[in-house]
């Protein structure tokens, strides 16, 4: 029985895709005669490895979760082993510290500049709450977006942050 080299689920004879991840199946090494991936190897049978290191992150998952939790996870994945050898997650790592650190000293400039203003009208600390509604829903859509862009192997480069984070990861 053949496999998906894409998914590792089992193919249909006589079938031109995978039934499970829709790739097409025919010259390449798209269909392979190994077990898949999730199936359970029996005692002393080597493991099968499709692309990822020994820990089960691919790099571009590895990059997306970077930025899951802003400055803890970037600043995991710059020290953990096999993810700081890793150019691609390193970059994502360091930007997502960066990242994380420009939304945190914006934060607080607004509260202070917020403050200093509503000292000399009580009414600015409302006028503004919309306006940093708007930013903070800014600062979550990138996120996403840097998120997605490092999922699908991307490297994009947030503006004056991604310079900074692409000489520090070094490249």
């Amino acid at each position: 029985m053949a496999f998906c080299g894409n998914c590792g689920a089992a193919l249909v004879q006589q079938s031109g895709f995978c039934g499970s991840c829709g790739k097409p199946v025919g010259a390449g090494p798209q269909a392979i005669a190994a077990p898949p991936v999730h199936a359970a190897a029996a005692p002393g049978a080597p493991s099968v490895s499709l692309g990822s290191d020994a820990s089960g992150l691919t790099s571009n998952l590895a990059g997306a979760l970077a930025y899951a939790l802003g400055l803890i996870t970037g600043i995991l994945f710059l020290v953990l082993d096999p993810y700081k050898r890793d150019r691609f997650v390193r970059f994502h790592a360091m930007q997502s510290v960066i990242f994380s650190m420009a939304c945190i000293a914006f934060s607080i400039a607004w509260r202070i500049l917020v403050a200093v203003l509503s000292s000399i009208n009580p009414w600015i600390a409302l006028a503004t709450m919309p306006v940093r509604l708007l930013i903070s829903l800014g600062f979550f859509c990138l996120w996403l977006y840097v998120i997605f862009q490092a999922y699908n192997q991307r490297e994009y480069r947030i503006p004056f942050i991604g310079g900074i984070a692409a000489r520090q990861a070094g490249s």
